[in-house]
C-alpha cells in the first residue's frame, strides 16, 4: 500500500464523518475497527456508527494540520495532527488531536483497523 492510498483512506473517513455517512465508513472500517477516544474510552464500530447515526457525536469540520505515514512492523499506519470541531455526546469544540490509525488488508483492498486519539 502507497503512502498515497494511506493517506487517501484516510481522508474518506474525515470526509465520511463530516458528512455522518456511516455506509461510507462501514466500507472502509474493519468488522473489529475500534475506535480509543482521548479520554481512554474504547468504543467499538458499531456503537460508534451508531453514535454518529443518531447524532450523539458530530463531526463539523476536521482539519488535518500534519500528517506522517509509517509502519509498526508490516503494518501500514498514519499519524495525523487535526484541529476537529465536533460535538460529542453534548459537548462542542475545537480539539486539537493526534489521531492514529492502523490499517488491514481486506480482499484486494485495504480497510482502517483501529484509530487512537490523544491530544497535542
Amino acid at each position: 500500500m502507497t503512502a498515497e492510498a494511506i493517506e487517501a483512506l484516510h481522508e474518506a473517513m474525515f470526509e465520511a464523518m463530516v458528512a455522518g455517512d456511516v455506509a461510507e465508513l462501514d466500507g472502509i472500517l474493519s468488522e473489529d475497527f475500534t475506535l480509543t477516544h482521548m479520554t481512554g474510552y474504547v468504543q467499538s464500530r458499531s456503537e460508534w456508527l451508531e453514535a454518529i447515526e443518531s447524532g450523539e457525536m458530530q463531526y463539523h469540520r476536521m482539519e488535518t494540520v500534519e500528517a506522517t505515514v509509517g509502519a509498526d512492523a508490516t503494518v501500514p499506519e498514519l499519524t495525523a495532527s487535526t484541529r476537529t470541531d465536533a460535538t460529542i455526546w453534548g459537548s462542542r469544540a475545537t480539539w486539537r488531536l493526534t489521531l492514529r490509525s492502523w490499517f488491514e488488508r481486506r480482499g484486494d483492498g485495504w480497510v482502517i483497523s483501529r484509530t487512537v486519539a490523544s491530544t497535542w
